[in-house]
C-alpha cells in the first residue's frame, strides 16, 4: 500500500497510487499498485512519449483554470454526505422540533454543492484530459466515479423527501425522476466498466483491496432505495410492477457483487494488516452496502402493496425485517472494528483528508435502516440506535464539511497531491 502524509496536505483522491518501484514493472507489466508500466506517468506523459510538466497540455501550454486540475470524482462524497444528513433526518422514527426545517436547508445546500461539483468535473474534463483519463486508469482513484451516481441519487431522493416542502410536490417529483434516470444510468455503467478496467488495465497488486472497490457497486443499491419511492407515481399495472422488480434486480445485483468484494478487503487487513493513516476513514465505506441494503428492502417493502399481488407484497415485508436485522446486526460488528481502527490511527497522527467524507453517507444509510426497522416491526428498542447514529452522522458532516471548506478556501485541498511521508504513516 501506498504511504501518504498525515497531515492537512491534500490527496487529489482519498488513496493514490504507490510510487514506482526500483524493481521496476512485474513480469505482466503492472507496476506494484497496479499501475501499468505502459500506461501514463504522473507528469501526463507515457513510456513511449516527452514527458511534461504536470498540468501542460500537448503543445506545452498551461492549461485553463489549473485549481480544478486535481478535483477528482471523489468530491462527489461531499454531496452524497451533505444529502444524507437531510434524509436521514427525515426518516428517524422520532419528532424533532425545527429538525424538518434544518433537513430542508441541509437539502438545499446539497443541491447547491451538486451544481458547484458538477460544474468543477465539467471543467476538470474539458481542461484537464490527460489528468481525467489518469483517474479512470488509477485503480486508486477509478472506483469513485461511483460517486457520481450516489450524488444525483441522493439529492434526488432528499428532494422528494423533504425539497417538495419548497418547491412543490410536483416539481420534487420531476426533479426526483430526472436525476434518478441519470444516477441509475451512471451506476450501473460504472458497475460494469470499473470492474472491467479493474481486470484489463488496473491489474491491481496481491494484497492491494481496498473498501473504495465497494464504491462503484454500491452505486445500484442507492437506486433501488431511491426506486422504491417512485413506484407508486408509476401508473398500475406492468410499469409499476416492473420497476418494483427492476429495484429489487438492482438490490441483488449489488449485495452479490459485495459478497465477492468484501472478503478480499478483510484479507487484506488481516495479512497485510491496517490501512495507511489517510485511507483508515474508508473502513466506513463497508457500512455502506449494509445500510443501503437494508433501507432498501424497507423501502421496497413499502412500495410492494398496489405494486404486486397481495401474498407477494406481504412477503416483501418479512423479507425487510428478515433480512434487515442479521445485517444491522453485522453492521454493528464492523462499526465497532471500523471505530478503533480510526481511533488507532487518530493517536497515530491521523490528518484530515477527504477520506473523512466516509464517516457520512455509509452511516446515514445505516440511521434509515434502522429507522426503517422501527417503522415495520413498532420496536421502540430500535429508536434510539437510530438517533444516537444520526448525532454522529450530523457531527461527522459539520466536521468534514469546515474541514473541506478551510482546504478548499486555503487552496491546500485544490493543490497537486504532496510526496508521500513514510516516516509518518506507520501501518503497524
Amino acid at each position: 500500500m501506498a504511504i501518504f502524509p498525515q497531515t492537512s496536505a491534500p490527496l487529489s483522491a482519498p488513496g493514490t497510487a504507490p510510487l514506482p518501484s526500483p524493481e521496476g514493472p512485474g513480469p505482466d507489466g503492472a507496476l506494484p499498485g497496479g499501475r501499468r508500466a505502459d500506461g501514463p506517468r504522473p507528469d501526463g506523459s507515457r513510456p513511449d512519449g516527452p514527458s511534461r510538466a504536470a498540468g501542460a497540455g500537448p503543445d506545452g501550454a498551461r492549461p485553463r483554470l489549473p485549481a480544478l486540475r486535481h478535483i477528482g470524482p471523489n468530491w462527489y462524497a461531499s454531496v452524497m454526505g451533505t444529502a444524507i444528513v437531510a434524509a436521514a433526518g427525515a426518516a428517524l422514527p422520532v419528532g424533532v422540533p425545527g429538525l424538518r426545517t434544518a433537513c430542508t436547508v441541509v437539502w438545499a445546500l446539497s443541491a447547491l454543492l451538486l451544481a458547484a461539483v458538477l460544474t468543477a468535473r465539467a471543467g476538470h474534463w474539458l481542461h484537464h484530459r490527460d489528468q481525467a483519463r489518469a483517474h479512470l486508469l488509477d485503480p486508486a482513484v477509478a472506483p469513485f466515479y461511483g460517486c457520481l451516481s450516489m450524488a444525483l441519487l441522493a439529492v434526488g431522493g432528499a428532494t422528494l423527501t423533504v425539497g417538495a416542502d419548497v418547491i412543490g410536490a410536483r416539481a420534487a417529483l420531476a426533479v426526483d425522476v430526472v436525476l434518478f434516470v441519470a444516477g441509475t444510468a451512471i451506476g450501473l455503467g460504472a458497475a460494469v466498466v470499473v470492474p472491467y478496467l479493474m481486470v484489463v488495465r488496473h491489474r491491481p497488486a496481491p494484497g492491494t483491496a481496498s473498501p473504495v472497490w465497494l464504491l462503484p457497486l454500491v452505486a445500484p443499491m442507492v437506486s433501488a432505495t431511491q426506486g422504491a419511492p417512485l413506484v407508486p407515481h408509476v401508473p398500475e399495472g406492468q410499469g409499476r410492477e416492473a420497476l418494483l422488480l427492476a429495484c429489487y434486480a438492482m438490490f441483488g445485483l449489488s449485495l452479490l457483487a459485495t459478497l465477492v468484494v468484501l472478503p478480499l478487503v478483510f484479507a487484506r487487513l488481516v495479512h497485510h494488516g491496517p490501512l495507511p493513516l489517510a485511507l483508515t476513514p474508508t473502513l466506513f465505506l463497508v457500512l455502506g452496502p449494509l445500510g443501503q441494503s437494508t433501507t432498501a428492502v424497507n423501502q421496497l417493502a413499502d412500495a410492494a402493496p398496489g405494486a404486486v399481488a397481495s401474498p407477494y407484497a406481504s412477503a416483501f415485508g418479512a423479507f425487510a425485517v428478515l433480512y434487515g436485522v442479521p445485517v444491522m446486526g453485522f453492521a454493528v460488528l464492523w462499526l465497532a472494528l471500523a471505530g478503533a481502527m480510526v481511533i488507532r490511527a487518530a493517536r497515530n497522527g491521523m490528518g484530515f483528508a477527504m477520506t473523512w467524507w466516509a464517516f457520512t453517507f455509509p452511516v446515514g444509510t445505516c440511521v434509515t435502516g434502522v429507522a426503517g426497522l422501527a417503522r415495520h416491526t413498532g420496536l421502540s428498542a430500535l429508536t434510539w440506535p437510530a438517533v444516537a447514529l444520526y448525532v454522529f452522522l450530523v457531527v461527522a458532516w459539520a466536521v468534514a464539511g469546515v474541514r473541506t471548506v478551510r482546504g478548499v478556501v486555503s487552496g491546500a485541498l485544490t493543490a497537486a497531491p504532496g510526496r508521500p511521508a513514510p516516516a509518518t504513516a506507520r501501518t503497524r
